[in-house]
């Protein structure tokens, strides 16, 4: 198992969500909303003739736990769907998973994340 943990545009979530249920039978999202600061530099914005230059800008993280065989795919459709040439469209962390184990019933492994 993998945990595969994306930083994209905050427009693009939606589009995300709805393909990847879309595509894949058993996928469980974690959302949240984070703050960055990376090679975008920020964003340089006018408020009533004054320069304002905001740092961290927001951004959402998703996060989500596949089978090896499935990790390929995922990533391949955010890519598809958050890939837009320009900087600041975020990145992709791909992590090993030693243990999945499902509170309600205890199952383990593959099973906990189905």
């Amino acid at each position: 198992m993998k945990k595969i943990e994306a930083i994209i545009q905050q427009e693009k979530l939606e589009e995300l969500k709805t393909t990847m249920t879309d595509n894949f039978e058993t996928i469980g999202l974690t959302v949240s909303q984070v703050l960055g600061f990376g090679n975008q530099k920020g964003l340089k914005e006018y408020i009533r003739g004054q320069e304002i230059i905001t740092t961290l800008l927001p951004k959402v993280k998703i996060s989500m736990i596949v089978l090896d065989n499935d990790v390929e795919a995922v990533i391949a459709l955010i890519l598809t769907i958050c890939q837009t040439g320009k900087v600041g469209d975020g990145k992709i962390f791909v992590y090993n998973v030693e243990e999945a184990i499902r509170i309600r019933t205890g199952e383990r492994g593959s099973a906990a994340i189905r």
